[in-house]
């Protein structure tokens, strides 16, 4: 059959056609009218067939088109109504006006017109007021939801298969680890062979029946070291136990009298094997860094998660590596042109003691040395010694202003950074951006943020204070310059205020750098003057102690008044006071540090870690002394951010 449009084509040249041969009878009539006559009743006939041709494909053509209509409502009805889609229309107050057989199925309904969106699935409210595709949930069935708001139409597009399909995808993903036992040499090397082997083989059983209970491939690759593969979902649920390994490991082994503890490194993600198994190494060496017995897990946006960290780290560093940390940094100042030393804001005695103490290595290496602070945050303490310092002007012109250390700094200049590693909490980070050559020393746990690319890092958890580590990097310096008396009584303040005059976190190194800073001239009764309280300060701190109230079971809880700014001193010296009390294991101080700043201070006497605490509120620090500051919250906010914390670490029952 014709098209409507081929039958056009045959029409328009006939229509010209009749055209012509009326001109050609008008000229035939001028010449002979008979014949024209004649030609004309052709004409007419032929005219009379085309007309009626006319007429017939017209009405072929609505017979046509009117089929067609027919054909194509039937189709979309029948694609409304039988299409795998489902398909719902809903009114202003969120009742179902209408929705396709395909849709009611899935709920066991004839219609669900009538009912309401919020009783059939509350989530697809927030699709139609956020105008946003998303999926969701219904009757054990995924639908990815498309919303048509001016409309008010709803799509559903069965998705189940395809997100059980990702789902398993990345839940079959490859994950590597690396576990390392922390203090294995140290601990067999008394051993007689017989002791180490059963210590050997304790572990080894642990491990493998651990392995074996998650279906991990494990493979002990040294004799201190075990490498695992295993998937993401595995790993899930090694985080829903907090890697209790760590903790069935040390307690069992403990009872053999010889207490091993894991170090654990993750790697991974959606990347390769070689880039899985480095990630899993630098997991394992922040670990380690943070004086190991937990684990951790870099994930590729840059965070970490930790899990344990439960016993205080054991002292690991040896004056070997006192010596070759010390070397390393002399031969750092010789090749530069000045040093300057730059603490944390807010800085304490250790921060200012440990500044000192680098400054005068500088001076001992014909080197120019400058000690970075910003007077407007001084606590009494500092404040006392600074005092102290103006009666030594060559040592008090050394002390410098951030603006004036931006302008000294050049490209061949060496920044120190001490008694902390974040560049967050630096005094001044632009500094720390135009100086290239870094070195960091610190005693804090490290955390995710780190200066970038520092030429040294002498970071020991195990040491009781920055101060103690600068003591004993100053032994093996050269002796061209002694430490002056007020050095050696900073550094000696920084020691005795982080160990809570020798209580907590103390060593027998420790006591070794007191006893060369005694040696050197320290004045312990002007370290008293400095760190002396006013009864202003007195009355304050008992106030604060006076809200006092246990959160939970040996966990107490104090705060300040939400329209007053303490001292951040003040607030540690609560914390502390709190702890000394009977049946107090952890004390938490929260306190305006600034107008638009709250301070957290948290101790602990090691039963509970409250350097995870702090540091689920970005703040760190070590298992029995960490604190944090939250910008733009109030007394009362942090104070609920705290508990829920604390329940969910500890009531929870990750005893982290």
């Amino acid at each position: 059959m014709l098209s409507y449009y081929s039958r056009r084509k045959i029409q328009f040249p006939l229509y010209g056609l009749m055209a012509v041969l009326l001109i050609i009878l008008a000229v035939l009539a001028f010449f002979n009218w008979p014949a024209a006559l004649a030609g004309l009743a052709a004409g007419a006939v032929l005219l009379f067939l085309l007309i009626k041709a006319e007429y017939n494909i017209h009405k072929e053509i609505e017979r046509y088109v009117t089929t067609l209509s027919y054909r194509l409502r039937r189709v979309g009805e029948e694609a409304l109504m039988e299409m795998p889609i489902g398909i719902l229309l809903y009114n202003d107050d969120y009742y179902i006006e209408w929705a396709n057989s395909f849709l009611s199925s899935y709920f066991e309904e004839d219609t669900l017109a009538g009912t309401s969106l919020h009783e059939l699935a509350e989530p697809l409210i927030a699709v139609i007021k956020n105008e946003k595709e998303e999926v969701i949930e219904l009757h054990d069935r995924k639908f990815n939801v498309i919303v048509k708001p001016e409309e008010r139409l709803l799509y559903f597009f069965d998705v189940t298969e395809q997100e059980e399909t990702a789902r398993r995808f990345l839940e079959e993903q490859t994950v590597l680890s690396i576990i390392y036992l922390d203090n294995y040499d140290d601990l067999t090397q008394g051993m007689d062979d017989q002791t180490r082997s059963s210590l050997n083989s304790m572990v080894t059983f642990i491990l493998n029946n651990w392995a074996l209970e998650h279906g991990i491939y494990l493979k002990r690759i040294s004799s201190d070291r075990f490498f695992a593969v295993l998937n993401e979902k595995i790993l899930r649920k090694l985080e829903e136990t907090k890697f209790s390994i760590l903790d069935e490991v040390r307690e069992r082994t403990a009872k053999q009298a010889a207490s091993l503890t894991l170090s654990i490194g993750v790697g991974h993600g959606e990347l390769s094997l070689p880039e899985l198994g480095n990630l899993a190494q630098s997991s394992l060496d922040l670990a380690l860094g943070r004086g190991g017995d937990q684990a951790a897990l870099k994930q590729l946006n840059g965070k970490v998660k930790f899990y344990g960290g439960k016993t205080n780290p054991m002292e690991k560093r040896t004056r070997v590596r006192a010596r070759v940390i010390s070397h390393a940094l002399r031969e750092l100042v010789a090749e530069s042109d000045k040093v300057i030393v730059m603490g944390h804001k807010y800085p304490d005695m250790d921060a200012l003691g440990a500044s000192m103490g680098i400054r005068r290595v500088a001076e001992m290496n014909d080197r120019e040395g400058y000690i970075v602070l910003d007077f407007s945050e001084m606590d009494t303490a500092v404040k006392r010694l600074m005092a102290e310092t103006k009666k030594n002007p060559e040592l008090y012109s050394r002390i410098i202003a951030p603006e004036e250390a931006l302008d000294l700094a050049t490209d061949n200049t060496l920044l120190v950074v001490v008694d902390t590693h974040k560049p967050s909490l630096v005094i001044d980070e632009k500094l720390l951006h135009k100086v290239e050559k870094v070195v960091v020393i610190d005693h804090h746990r490290r955390s995710e943020e780190f200066v970038k690319n520092p030429l040294l890092v002498y970071m020991e958890p195990y040491a009781s204070s920055t101060a103690e580590l600068i003591t004993e990097l100053l032994e093996y310096q050269p002796k061209v310059s002694k430490l002056s008396m007020l050095e050696a009584t900073a550094l000696l303040a920084g020691i005795i205020v982080d160990t809570k005059s020798f209580s907590l976190r103390t060593g027998s190194r420790t006591f070794d750098a007191a006893s060369y800073l005694r040696a050197h001239g320290a004045d312990t009764v002007l370290v008293q003057k400095f760190l002396k309280e006013d009864i202003e300060t007195y009355i304050q701190r008992s106030q604060i102690i006076e809200t006092v109230y246990f959160y939970k079971n040996g966990i107490a809880i104090a705060k300040g008044n939400d329209e007053e700014v303490y001292d951040s001193v003040l607030i540690a010296q609560a914390a502390d006071t709190l702890l000394a009390m009977d049946g107090v294991q952890a004390s938490f101080v929260i306190a305006r540090r600034a107008p638009d700043t709250v301070g957290i201070s948290a101790r602990s006497l090691g039963e509970v870690n409250v350097q995870v605490v702090m540091e689920q509120l970005q703040g760190g620090g070590h298992l029995s002394n960490a604190a944090t500051q939250l910008k733009e919250t109030t007394v009362m906010e942090a104070e609920a951010m705290l508990q829920q914390v604390i329940t969910e670490l500890y009531e929870g029952g990750s005893g982290e």
